[in-house]
């Protein structure tokens, strides 16, 4: 998949904090704690991003997390409904997540970290299903690989050689 890179110098970005953990590397002289930070960001509009931060202090590790996230950002195709264009299953590591489009007043449908994902997306309806792995840092990855996958009707016209009406019909 081709990676385009998104200027986020413009946008208005939301952070959200998926999970600290405190890691722990026992060294000759004891143990080392540090903590990570797996942040999402997004600015309600199309574009999300998810990162990992890694520091001593929680409020650096968090820091790191967010810019690790805006490096990380993909862009979301959204239909008129605030939905995504199709139905996906999004896949990292043993984690998979299912993506249904669903029609204007069904809300965001999903589990605590897909839920995140989709709220910073921008999305306003959409079902998910959180399936295998239930590791919150491979669910995050799975929501955004399914969103980044996504495809506009322009899009498949173009690639299969037709009109709009004739994909959507």
């Amino acid at each position: 998949m081709k990676r385009t890179i998104i200027d986020t110098s413009s946008m208005e970005l939301n952070e959200k904090v998926v999970s600290i953990k405190r890691v722990t590397k026992v060294v000759k002289g004891g143990r080392n704690m540090r903590f990570t930070a797996l942040v999402v960001v997004g600015d309600g509009n199309g574009h999300v991003g998810a990162g990992l931060g890694k520091a001593t202090e929680i409020p650096e590790a968090i820091r790191k997390g967010k810019e690790d996230a805006i490096k990380n950002m993909v862009s979301v195709a959204l239909d008129e409904f605030g939905s995504v264009t199709h139905d996906n299953i999004g896949k990292f590591g043993s984690a998979s997540v299912l993506l249904k489009k669903a029609p204007e007043g069904t809300g965001i449908i999903a589990g605590g970290p897909a839920r995140i994902v989709c709220e910073l997306a921008g999305i306003k309806n959409i079902r998910t299903k959180s399936l295998g792995s239930n590791n919150k840092q491979n669910v995050v990855l799975a929501s955004i690989e399914g969103l980044s996958q996504l495809k506009t009707p322009e899009e498949v016209a173009k690639n299969r050689g037709k009109s709009v009406s004739e994909i959507m019909a």
